[in-house]
């Protein structure tokens, strides 16, 4: 079955159960249209490098998708719709990432950095 990474961002102004409550409508989505979501992963409220409807940050979520083709036609017909979600992207990759993606670990280890700097401190 093929396989995708679906990331959207969602407005800066949603709280983060708001933005739990997209990915799990999109996970809904998927498994209604005989799709399995195997990972999301929340990146957090980011910077982005240019204002995108008035929004300077966006809240990042990344799914990892297994399913047929009109699952991914579904899926980015409802985010079309949905006014909270600003931007959104799907690709089809060969497989999928194992373990936490590149941001993820970008961030445990800007985390690790800070907390280094505040005990030399």
């Amino acid at each position: 079955m093929p396989l995708y990474e679906h990331v959207f961002l969602a407005r800066q102004d949603l709280s983060h159960a708001q933005v739990d409550a997209l990915a799990s409508t999109a996970t809904e989505i998927i498994e209604a249209n005989d799709g399995k979501v195997t990972k999301t992963e929340t990146w957090g409220l980011k910077n982005l490098a240019y204002k995108i409807d008035r929004n300077r940050k966006a809240h990042f979520v990344m799914l990892n998708i297994e399913g047929p083709g009109a699952v991914v036609e579904e899926l980015e017909r409802q985010t079309r719709i949905n006014e909270d979600v600003i931007r959104y992207m799907t690709i089809r990759v060969d497989e999928h990432e194992e373990g936490p993606s590149v941001m993820m670990r970008k961030n445990d280890r800007e985390r690790k950095r800070r907390s280094d700097r505040e005990e030399r401190n």
